[in-house]
């Protein structure tokens, strides 16, 4: 059931500081239709079973039969977010009130349909880039990224297909922080390659929220600050302590319960309070343990119905993971916290955009 109505578009309309326009954009199959879908499914387009494996950004008949998109496709998204997702010192400042608009186009990551990419990039602010865990930053990646900091485009990042080195691969924890940290340097190393001056620092941080880690697919994703508020409560620091912590060469040692900077890569932070708990949720779902995997939701007060508890395998892991972390609460954080609205952004890209007079009342 969808979420909004019409004339709730048309009011946040009138709000330019709480729309976010943004792009979509990757090389070819590292997951952005399938991302987008989970945004769709938040908006109560799609349900949330079917998120991931609908693609509705794939709109022509040759797209669904060759599984890539080929032709840039908008849609325009209502969003309220609630104090829990975001708290209200986090907001931005210039926000007016908790409902969003973001006006997203997913594009194509085929070199061939590159024009589409260039068309979309053109009429938004912000990009979402998605690298996949396993390949990396490829060829098409540096291109759009580059071409996206060329219309002074602000970029975030987001690391896909986790899915991939939880079941397909099976990779020991320390692997895939390698592999996520290594994706985020040379993502960064292309940033400022071609980054342009007047823009500051684009560089991405995953302690700064400007870096998530999904699985599109199952149609889950975090972000450090959502781990940070789980944690710092626990740990009786702030969040912005807790998130420092989270990444990086931060180790902690359960038996003596104090932090360092160095130690056993098992007991790096990162390792330790975010990969183990999704690697213990994804054991007891694929092997069946369901009594462990009760008690694992009990303690981080996650209710399942009945009948999604019945379902076995990929199935149980999607809802599970749907119902723990869904991408759209991590997507959506780190595109209201950390892309710039519309009339932030033409202060910047005007000059690129419009050829009359700068002082003109178009361009002001």
């Amino acid at each position: 059931m969808v979420n909004f109505t019409i004339p709730q578009l048309r009011a946040i309309m009138d709000k330019p500081k709480n729309i976010r326009n943004m792009s979509v954009i990757a090389h070819v199959d590292h997951g952005k239709s399938t991302l987008t879908d989970s945004l769709v499914a938040a908006a109560g387009i799609i349900s949330m079973a079917s998120a991931g494996d609908q693609r509705l950004t794939d709109t022509r008949a040759d797209e669904a039969e060759r599984g890539i998109t080929i032709k840039s496709t908008g849609i325009s998204l209502y969003n309220e977010i609630s104090d829990e997702e975001i708290p209200d010192a986090k907001m931005p400042k210039d926000s007016q009130g908790r409902e969003f608009l973001i006006n997203l186009i997913d594009s194509p990551g085929h070199v061939d349909f590159s024009a589409e990419v260039t068309a979309a990039l053109r009429i938004t602010d912000g990009a979402l880039v998605v690298v996949d865990s396993i390949e990396g930053v490829s060829v098409q990646t540096e291109t759009v990224l580059r071409q996206a900091l060329g219309e002074r485009i602000k970029p975030v990042l987001t690391v896909n297909k986790l899915d991939r080195g939880f079941l397909e691969l099976q990779l020991d924890w320390e692997s895939m922080y390698t592999n996520f940290s290594k994706h985020v340097e040379n993502v960064n190393v292309i940033i400022s390659t071609y980054k342009d001056d007047a823009m500051g620092d684009l560089q991405v941080y995953p302690d700064k929220g400007t870096v998530s880690f999904s699985a599109g697919l199952h149609g889950w994703a975090f972000t450090l600050p959502q781990f940070a508020r789980m944690y710092a409560k626990k740990f009786g620091v702030s969040e912005e302590k807790m998130c420092e912590r989270l990444w990086g060469e931060n180790y902690f040692n359960p038996a003596e319960k104090k932090w360092s900077k160095e130690g056993d890569t098992a007991n790096r932070a990162f390792n330790m309070f975010i990969l183990d708990p999704i690697g213990k949720i994804v054991q007891a779902t694929m092997n069946d343990q369901l009594d462990k995997l009760e008690k694992m939701l009990s303690a981080l007060n996650i209710k399942m119905k009945k009948e999604d508890l019945e379902l076995k395998g990929k199935a149980l892991l999607k809802r599970t993971m749907q119902s723990w972390i869904p991408a759209h609460k991590a997507l959506l954080e780190m595109m209201i916290l950390h892309l710039p609205s519309p009339a932030a952004a033409q202060r910047y890209r005007a000059e690129l955009l419009y050829t009359g007079p700068a002082d003109d009342a178009c361009c002001t």
